[in-house]
């Protein structure tokens, strides 16, 4: 599968990286459900991302981390997205007793910041993100982990603009599995 590494000058091109995936998102069929994990440590753009995502999907209001709330969900979008935070999460086994098998159902989007904390529980992703501070702007790693994952990284790539912040891209990679 191919990895490819975009360098984010600011807020704006990760919200605008966000609003891409949102893009691809509705090209592509969510059949059993789409899962993407977001990694990065506190402040590294996770939530910015999503922000974009979300309002890229139609979403108008403030788009907030759900810290708190564990899952913050918005089945108004097509595809339906719930987004979850699980950096206050004490046990994986929460995940279970909050149900999370109900939201990877057909037709959603989990998009699961911190997944790390619900190992065991949670199901593989399609793409892995990782965002890293770098200077002024961040990093981040988009990697496909299933055939689907892979439609969304080649959908990505396939629109105007992607990753046409004005910065040079330090570096693309193509691993294979």
């Amino acid at each position: 599968m191919t990895e490819r590494v975009l360098w984010l000058a600011d807020e704006s091109a990760t919200v605008n990286t966000g609003k891409t995936l949102a893009n691809a998102l509705k090209s592509v069929p969510s059949g059993p459900g789409i899962v993407i994990f977001l990694h990065g440590t506190l402040g590294a753009g996770k939530t910015t991302l999503s922000r974009g995502l979300i309002q890229g999907l139609g979403h108008q209001g403030a788009v907030k981390s759900p810290t708190y709330t564990l899952v913050e969900p918005y089945e108004q979008l097509e595809p339906a997205i719930w987004h979850f935070d699980l950096y206050r999460l004490g046990d994986p086994e929460e995940l279970e007793f909050m149900g999370i098998r109900d939201y990877l159902t057909p037709g959603n989007v989990c998009l699961v910041e911190w997944p790390e904390r619900g190992a065991g529980i949670l199901p593989g992703p399609d793409l892995d993100l990782t965002l890293t501070p770098e200077g002024d702007g961040r990093s981040l790693v988009i990697e496909p982990r299933t055939a689907v994952g892979q439609v969304l990284l080649d959908r990505m790539q396939e629109q105007n603009g992607f990753a046409a912040d004005g910065q040079p891209l330090p570096e693309d990679r193509t691993d294979q599995d």
